[in-house]
């Protein structure tokens, strides 16, 4: 009996895209009904702080308020850092949220909570905190578990996923939703090769004809045994998802960045930062339901930084302090230069009012400055920005306290943001899941943010 794994072994190596887990959705849905089509989550991992962004409080005593000042907006009223002038003259195409709370101060958990809407079951710690199939389906995995096959991945995840230590972290795929709905990722959690990855792109002497025969070829060594297919398993299905991606000239298109005018590409930033958010755009375009961006750096040794986890400034680009850390090409420049550049190009295509950015961390960062010219960790206040698929722009939702320590006014939960996202995609955030046990779950215990859309 020819098993399933010899026959692609005779097929020959596609490169790596054949062992990349869950590429694509695999599990008919009913269509959904959303006000966006897509959704690029634009994850600022480490916590960015909510003084120095989005939420300064310039009447506060020097230590609180720190040595940002506040710079006006398109918007009267609304105020954001001085160090994102890009992004305040687009203040009426996007909503802050001044008030997105839970308790944790750890990156591991909050991780968790910020990309499932629950409260991790373990406790967790680096390194020991390796993603598992017993996790709850991050947004990735559900968006994926929702979204019919068309030969278009579900979910991607660029640059790569978040990780450090060793780990990957707990919360960045499907979990026990099982592989078929993990987001693709285009590199593992430590490597130091560019954003602009060639993982979906067939080997230089594998043209598209050779492709197409090698995928009709496994389907007749299929048909030979019928319980070839009685034996599949997630790795077989996989090379399944990743023979079909190959041969979906949209999505390895997608991942070319080098197609894109260099006026393009210098608009968004020639960094990981922008190439990813570019990137993101490309993929939406060829019709992935969520791509999410881990905002990071790597290393020259392949290291990975929480780069907004800024205490201090970790000697990235020579930075000594948490303040040089945030003025320097890692982030708040790169930030305001990246997204801006994503939403006005989304809206110049006529794809932003289809199109929900949602941009966070997984928290904000204590009100004092700490010794060493940085903040540290604080998850009982942040601040997110939320742009396109129905939201409407130009206005402020819920309000933090003098120091923006603790929320003031209408609290949003890491549920409640996830429920605006599947919402918007046309996902009943109170949908039911059922693990490998068949005990149900809603989705999130959460509800969507009132008044962001329009």
């Amino acid at each position: 009996m020819l098993h399933r794994r010899d026959a692609m072994l005779r097929l020959g190596q596609l490169g790596g895209a054949c062992a990349l887990p869950g590429l694509l959705q695999a599990r008919a849905a009913a269509p959904r009904a959303g006000s966006a089509d897509s959704c690029i989550y634009l994850f600022l991992w480490g916590g960015p702080p909510q003084h120095d962004t989005f939420d300064l409080k310039p009447d506060a005593p020097a230590e609180i308020r720190g040595e940002f000042r506040p710079v006006r907006t398109n918007v009267p009223g609304i105020d954001v850092c001085e160090q994102l002038p890009r992004l305040a003259r687009l203040a009426d195409k996007y909503a802050l949220v001044r008030s997105l709370t839970h308790r944790s101060d750890n990156h591991e958990p909050s991780v968790y909570h910020m990309m499932t809407g629950r409260v991790p079951p373990r406790q967790f710690s680096v390194p020991n905190n390796n993603r598992t199939r017993a996790d709850f389906p991050n947004v990735a995995g559900v968006v994926s578990h929702f979204t019919p096959p068309t030969g278009v991945p579900a979910a991607v995840t660029v640059p790569r996923p978040i990780g450090h230590d060793g780990s990957t972290y707990a919360g960045t795929h499907a979990g026990w939703l099982g592989p078929r709905h993990d987001p693709f990722e285009r590199a593992p959690a430590k490597e130091t090769r560019e954003v602009a990855t060639h993982a979906l792109d067939p080997q230089p002497e594998l043209p598209d004809t050779r492709i197409a025969g090698r995928s009709a070829l496994l389907t007749r060594l299929q048909h030979q045994d019928a319980a070839l297919q009685r034996g599949r398993t997630a790795i077989d299905e996989n090379h399944d998802r990743a023979l079909r991606m190959l041969a979906t000239p949209a999505v390895r298109q997608a991942f070319e960045l080098g197609r894109e005018p260099s006026r393009v590409r210098d608009r968004y930033g020639r960094n990981e930062y922008g190439e990813s958010l570019l990137l993101s755009r490309r993929l939406v375009e060829a019709g992935v339901g969520l791509v999410t961006i881990s905002w990071m750096y790597i290393f020259p040794d392949g290291n990975v930084a929480n780069v907004w986890d800024n205490h201090s400034g970790l000697n990235i680009h020579g930075a000594k302090t948490g303040y040089d850390l945030l003025r320097g090409p890692t982030c708040l420049p790169a930030l305001d230069r990246g997204l801006s550049a994503l939403i006005e190009d989304l809206a110049e295509r006529g794809l932003l009012e289809r199109t929900l950015i949602a941009a966070a961390g997984e928290f904000g960062r204590t009100p004092k400055v700490n010794k060493d010219g940085g903040r540290d960790h604080w998850g009982a206040c942040q601040s997110a920005l939320f742009a396109g698929g129905g939201v409407r722009g130009g206005q402020v939702i819920g309000r933090s306290d003098r120091n923006a320590a603790y929320v003031a006014d209408r609290p949003v939960s890491p549920a409640d943001f996830l429920a605006t996202l599947y919402s918007v995609l046309g996902i009943d955030p109170h949908a039911e899941l059922r693990d490998r046990e068949n005990r149900p779950y809603t989705l999130v215990d959460g509800d969507p943010i009132a008044g962001l859309m329009t």
